[in-house]
């Protein structure tokens, strides 16, 4: 540890406790020891005191206790050779200025010189307890997500405004205190007009950093009203303080002595403390959950202006203590809610749309450093929606970045896959796919009341914030509608993919006991439910069996659950009591049975976001496959969007079943029917991007040359056309057992 934050604090901390000391022996002698000492409105005494000791402070004759107990903290002052390795002896020196300080500010009461009045104006002073509750219990659940102490003064009036402005964006409740040369940042505020008090939670203390010492009380308030310990149990309150209430300390402008010292009384809470100029940093993590002290010189601050300067200063405190953002309302022109998922946009109704037949659109969520991601900056690159025709197809590429401490590369595409059911939640907005085949439409309606392609980032931003604050700090979206860089990007994208998919390669169905659910697609398909085991990819192929498992370690009571398979009830067509229960359970009762490994019998149902469809084509003893990338006509007399009408929504049709585009590859691909040699007629575009994989599964199944006897749609379109070509190859399909 620096050797000049514990010179400093520790020479902070013996000068505050000194002018204790000869504060209350000077009013002893002036007013006697009987006299009254309290803090208004509150039944916990001087809270740091009895919070932390247990010892009730009512007149001035209580104060020498706590004074006795908080000389015996102090440590000398430390040689300005020595280096210490540890933070100890200034944690002694901090706890005991947040005691003498909280002994001088219930001397100025018993003095009558509390509340402070300045210039005219009377500072709050401590915080009432029946207030301290009514902000606790919306600590407690989640709604206020902690406090900022800021002490000092700002750089200018305005990123004074700035500072607290984005505090108060972030839910954070915001304490004034201290001064600069004689200047606080609540003269600042006040002289830019900002309204201060509970009602705008905005709460001035005092002018001097003594004063500080109110968002300690409030902290151990809090501690044992909402924690449920007894006072004088300090590290049972020090502990919740840490882990419960999310506050940080923010020093503006020149840091003295007693400041140096009462920050090492807000570290001993686990509150880190940031500073906007140039003092030491302590780094490495213990007391507080992460930094203990950050050094941001404010000048330093990569920004255009001061208040985007300021922006990033506040930015950077909520990620150092940990703090999760809550947005209220998604702030987007358009209504929000679960009530417009599964929403349909028709033609007639189409303003814009991306990707779908013949369309560019795309999703990918990566995984960046945290210096790397801005939060909250969403950014088109390419022209808006107004610069387009009503009706037109445009190139769209979603690309999200997201940092987080508790954030790991596993979780990249869970939280990808939720785009889709966040972008369903706005009036006027259909999505469909994922991946690389995503397709979303607009409204006419949605855009007339001011909807644009960036509210895509907005809804995002903030879902992600809501809902996945728990690994996700900060969320960075771009927007790009340039035809050239989407399909560059999209490129890229795919590589991701794949390499996502070569994770589960060593996995099999045997070797877990458990499988999982998916029902994210439910708001098209309220019947569907996809069970993904370990060699079969969900049907819109964004999530496999690590994905699900993720999924669950990050939202428990999420659309992927754990289905333990219990009782082997058909080892061939893998059929287990387990799923067949889970499944009708979580598909209204309506499907009674499935089987994983067939086809023919209980297949699983299909939603509206499967990467390909399988449909029996019994005049040639096989199975077709047609991507959802192929438009046109297929051996079965129906097109991709035709089937889907026939096999989604959640319908099980024995002979047609929506799958994943790499369950192709996979052993277990239906097995109880031939698995890959069944297959007869296949999209080309499926052919040429899995042609190696293709390749080296029909080399497993021992039929090396099955690709040149499976046509597509360059050879045939019907059936007429396909058995003679299947006739010329000698494809396998057609000596196999018959599968009516």
């Amino acid at each position: 540890m620096s050797r000049y934050i514990a010179t400093s604090a520790i020479r902070g901390a013996r000068d505050i406790v000194a002018e204790a000391e000869r504060l209350l022996k000077e009013s002893l002698e002036t007013m006697g020891p009987d006299t009254p000492v309290a803090f208004p409105n509150t039944a916990y005494y001087l809270p740091v005191i009895y919070g932390i000791t247990g010892h009730k402070v009512e007149r001035l004759a209580d104060l020498q206790w706590p004074l006795d107990h908080a000389k015996s903290l102090l440590p000398p002052v430390p040689r300005q050779s020595l280096w210490l390795p540890y933070l100890g002896e200034t944690l002694d020196a901090g706890m005991a200025t947040l005691f003498a300080e909280e002994i001088i500010e219930g001397i100025r009461f018993a003095k009558g010189e509390q509340p402070e009045v300045r210039n005219g104006y009377t500072f709050n002073g401590p915080i009432d307890d029946v207030q301290m509750r009514a902000w606790g219990i919306q600590m407690v659940d989640g709604r206020m997500p902690g406090f900022a102490a800021i002490i000092g003064a700002a750089k200018s009036n305005e990123v004074a405004v700035k500072i607290v402005r984005e505090l108060q964006s972030k839910g954070q409740l915001v304490f004034l205190s201290g001064n600069v040369n004689g200047r606080s940042i609540v003269d600042q505020l006040l002289e830019e007009g900002v309204e201060l008090g509970y009602d705008t939670f905005t709460v001035p203390f005092g002018s001097d950093t003594i004063s500080a010492i109110y968002a300690l009380g409030y902290a151990t308030r809090a501690g044992i009203s909402f924690g449920g310990f007894k006072p004088g149990d300090a590290r049972a309150n020090l502990l919740y303080n840490k882990f419960r209430c999310f506050a940080f300390a923010l020093a503006l402008g020149q840091v003295d002595d007693l400041k140096y010292a009462t920050a090492a009384g807000a570290i001993n809470y686990g509150f880190p403390v940031v500073a906007d100029t140039v003092i030491p940093n302590i780094l490495p993590v213990g007391i507080t959950q992460y930094e203990h002290v950050v050094s941001m010189p404010f000048d330093d601050i990569p920004g255009r202006d001061d208040l985007e300067r300021a922006e990033r200063l506040v930015q950077r405190c909520i990620e150092i203590r940990g703090i999760k953002v809550k947005i209220a309302k998604v702030p987007i022109p358009v209504a929000y809610g679960p009530a417009f998922e599964g929403e349909v946009v028709r033609r007639e109704n189409l303003r814009l749309e991306f990707g779908g037949k013949g369309g560019l659109c795309f999703e990918w969520l990566t995984m960046r450093d945290m210096d790397e991601v801005e939060d909250g900056k969403i950014t088109v690159v390419g022209p808006e929606l107004d610069a387009f025709e009503v009706g037109a197809k445009v190139p769209l590429g979603i690309m999200v970045d997201v940092a987080g401490r508790k954030m790991q590369k596993d979780f990249e595409p869970v939280l990808e896959r939720q785009i889709h059911h966040f972008v369903n939640g706005a009036e006027g907005v259909q999505h469909q796919g994922q991946r690389d085949i995503t397709w979303i439409r607009i409204s006419k309606a949605a855009a007339d009341k001011g909807f644009k392609i960036k509210h895509l980032g907005d809804i995002l931003h903030a879902n992600f914030h809501n809902l996945f604050g728990a690994i996700v700090d900060k969320i960075q979206i771009t927007l790009y509608t340039e035809q050239d860089k989407v399909a560059e990007l999209m490129e890229q994208a795919r590589e991701v993919y794949r390499e996502r998919n070569k994770r589960i390669a060593d996995l099999t169905d045997e070797s877990v006991d458990t499988y999982y659910s998916c029902t994210l697609c439910q708001s098209f398909a309220p019947t569907h439910v996809c069970i993904i085991n370990p060699e079969r990819v969900g049907l819109c192929g964004a999530y496999n069996w690590l994905d699900c498992r993720a999924a669950f370690e990050i939202n428990p009571t999420g659309p992927n659950q754990p289905v333990p398979k219990g009782e082997v009830l058909d080892p061939v067509k893998g059929e287990w009591e387990g799923v067949n229960k889970f499944v009708y359970d979580h598909s209204q009762m309506k499907v009674n049975r499935f089987t994983v490994y067939s086809i023919m019998d209980a297949p699983m149902t299909t939603c509206g976001c499967c990467e390909c469809v399988m449909v029996l084509l019994p005049e040639a003893n096989g199975f077709m496959i047609v991507s959802r990338d192929d438009y046109g006509m297929t051996p079965c007399g129906m097109t991709f969007t035709t089937l889907m009408s026939t096999v989604g929504g959640g319908q099980q049709t024995p002979g047609m079943m929506g799958h994943g585009k790499y369950y192709i590859l996979s052993k277990k691909f239906i097995p109880v029917e031939g698995g890959l040699k069944r297959v007869v007629w296949m999209s080309k575009n499926l052919k040429e991007e899995m042609a190696e994989e293709l390749q080296a599964a029909c080399e497993r199944e021992g039929v090396p040359d099955l690709m040149d006897k499976i046509a597509d749609g360059t050879i045939c379109t019907d059936i007429d056309g396909l058995l003679p070509f299947l006739e010329e190859k000698g494809h396998p399909a057609l000596t196999m057992e018959s599968l009516i």
